[in-house]
C-alpha cells in the first residue's frame, strides 16, 4: 500500500463474522481482528473501556463501576448499544495506522440463517452506525460453505452443520441458495452451561462460565470411548457449593461426554430433520459428498465419528472450523457483484 493510498483511501472493505463468542474481521485478504465478542462499559456513562480479549479478562471479575457485556446471545443482538460500541471498537483495531480521516466502509457480515427481519435490521443498523456505508449480509452456513471451499453456485447439494457459540446452523446448499435450513439455539454456550450445571450437581463445586469453557476445551468430548487422542484429565479448582471451602476435582472426558449427551442429541435430531426436508436428488449428492462440520463446536472430540455412526453419512470436520465463516465472508467480499445471494 503506497503512502498516498494509506492516507487517502476513501473506502475500506471489511468482512466480518459477528459471532456470539468471537468476532473475526478480515481486511485485505487477511485476518485483521480475531477477538472474543465481549465489551466493557462504564456503568454510569456507557463509555467504552475495553473490547475483545481485554474485556474478556474482566468478565465475571468486575466491580459495580464496570459493566462487562456479551452483546450477542443465541446468534442475535441482545444489547444494541453495546454491540454498536463493540463493532466500532473492533473496526478501530483494523486501521490502527494513522489516517487523515476515517474511510467509508464496505462490509459483508455473516448472520444466522434463522434470523428474522428485525434481527437482520439490527445487525445492519449496528454496522451502519459504526461507519459502514455499503453493508451486505450473508447467511452463515452459506459463508461457511464458501470458506470450506465448496462451489456454492454448482447444481449440486452440499450440507453444512455450523455449530457456533449461540446457534447451530444446518443448511443444504445448491445453486447459490439455501434449499432447506434448520437453525437451532443449541450450541457451544449450551455445552458450557451443561458443564457448569453438571459440576455443581455432581461434584458440588461452583465453576464460572469461563472455567466451564476451559473444561470444554480441555476435556470436551462427544463419545465416551475415544480410541485416539483421548485427553488427560483436567483438574478443576473452585469453591465447594455448600461449605465454600476450596476444592480440587479431576474431570475426565467420559464425564463431559455424558453430561453433553442431551445437547448433542438435539443437534443430531436437527440434522435428521433437515435431511427429511431435502429433495431426493440433493440427498443423493449429500450422501456422496458427506456433510461438513464447521464452527467451534466441530472441535468437540469425536463429534464427527458419533454423527457418522448415528446418521450413516460421512461427516468431515473442516480444516480450520473456527475461521470457515470468516474466510467465506472474506471471499464473498471480493465477489460482491457475482454472488446474487448477498442481502443488501
Amino acid at each position: 500500500m503506497s503512502f498516498f493510498s494509506k492516507f487517502f483511501s476513501f473506502t475500506q472493505e471489511l468482512a466480518m463474522d459477528l459471532g456470539t463468542a468471537n468476532t473475526i474481521i478480515i481486511a485485505d485478504d487477511q485476518i485483521a481482528v480475531n477477538e472474543p465478542s465481549v465489551v466493557a462499559l462504564d456503568q454510569h456513562s456507557d463509555k467504552l473501556l475495553a473490547v475483545g480479549q481485554k474485556a474478556k479478562l474482566m468478565y465475571e471479575k468486575t466491580n459495580n463501576k464496570i459493566h462487562v457485556i456479551r452483546p450477542l446471545r443465541d446468534g442475535v443482538i441482545a444489547d444494541f448499544n453495546a454491540c454498536e460500541q463493540m463493532i466500532r471498537g473492533l473496526i478501530k483495531m483494523v486501521h490502527s495506522g494513522r489516517r487523515l480521516f476515517s474511510p467509508s466502509l464496505r462490509m459483508v457480515i455473516g448472520v444466522p440463517s434463522g434470523s428474522t427481519e428485525v434481527e437482520l435490521r439490527a445487525v445492519r443498523d449496528s454496522a451502519e452506525h459504526a461507519g459502514g456505508r455499503d453493508v451486505y449480509l450473508i447467511y452463515e452456513p452459506m459463508a461457511a460453505a464458501i470458506g470450506v471451499g465448496i462451489d456454492v453456485n454448482a447444481p449440486e447439494g452440499n450440507m453444512i452443520v455450523d455449530i457456533g457459540g449461540g446457534t447451530t446452523e444446518i443448511a443444504v446448499i445448491s445453486l447459490g441458495g439455501i434449499v432447506s435450513n434448520n437453525s437451532i439455539k443449541m450450541a457451544g454456550d449450551d455445552f458450557t452451561a451443561d458443564i457448569q450445571e453438571y459440576m455443581s450437581r455432581q461434584h458440588n463445586v461452583r465453576v464460572s462460565e469461563r472455567m466451564a469453557e476451559r473444561i470444554k476445551i480441555n476435556v470436551g468430548a462427544a463419545l465416551t470411548d475415544l480410541t485416539e487422542n483421548a485427553p488427560e484429565d483436567y483438574v478443576v479448582h473452585g469453591p465447594n457449593r455448600i461449605t465454600a471451602m476450596p476444592m480440587e476435582v479431576p474431570v475426565c472426558y467420559q464425564e463431559i461426554a455424558h453430561c453433553l449427551e442431551k445437547s448433542i442429541a438435539r443437534i443430531e435430531q436437527a440434522v435428521i430433520n433437515a435431511l427429511e426436508n431435502t429433495p431426493p436428488e440433493l440427498y443423493a449428492d449429500i450422501v456422496k459428498n458427506g456433510i461438513w462440520l464447521t464452527g467451534g463446536g466441530a472441535l468437540l472430540r469425536g463429534l464427527d465419528k458419533r454423527l457418522t455412526e448415528k446418521i450413516n453419512i460421512p461427516f468431515h470436520v473442516a480444516d480450520d472450523p473456527l475461521l470457515c465463516v470468516a474466510k467465506g465472508t472474506g471471499i464473498a467480499l471480493q465477489h460482491v457483484d457475482d454472488y446474487t445471494f448477498l442481502m443488501r
